[in-house]
């Protein structure tokens, strides 16, 4: 059993070393190092495109166009986010939300406030939805020249 135990800490002693042994990294001959340099792109990963989205014909404006998207929907995520907190914490715009004179803060938080018996009326949550379009369509655009194309 003394030799049995030797041999295992022997063992976990080589695996432990072997932790710390630098990794052999692949060069890898594709497209995408064309990206390589552009901002965001750095060590360990390089250039990360989980999903292959500029795999294939990628061009520049390609990579442009999915740079200003990510960007808007991040600014969007942030917002949203924001706006759960603020909500949470007890803020509330003041006045009536419909006719009815149901107020803001009468309907409940978070996903409840989309599903369940308090929860805001159909023809509201088909208003907040055409708004986003709207403001996607109509004003959430590439304007050129004013850096955010």
């Amino acid at each position: 059993t003394n030799t049995k135990m030797k041999s295992v800490i022997f063992a976990a002693t080589i695996a432990a070393a072997s932790a710390f042994a630098p990794a052999q990294v692949a060069k890898t001959t594709t497209s995408l190092n064309a990206f390589e340099d552009e901002l965001g792109a750095q060590a360990p990963l390089g250039f990360f495109d989980p999903f292959g989205m500029l795999s294939g014909d990628c061009t520049q404006e390609r990579f442009d166009r999915l740079r200003y998207v990510e960007i808007k929907h991040g600014r969007i995520a942030q917002l949203a986010f924001l706006g759960q907190v603020v909500t949470r914490a007890g803020i509330h715009l003041p006045g009536s939300i419909n006719y009815a004179g149901d107020s803001f803060d009468s309907f409940p938080n978070g996903v409840a406030a989309l599903f369940g018996p308090n929860s805001i009326p159909t023809a509201g949550l088909v208003q907040i939805i055409s708004f986003i379009g709207i403001l996607e369509c109509a004003f959430m655009r590439d304007v050129p020249g004013t850096g955010n194309e």
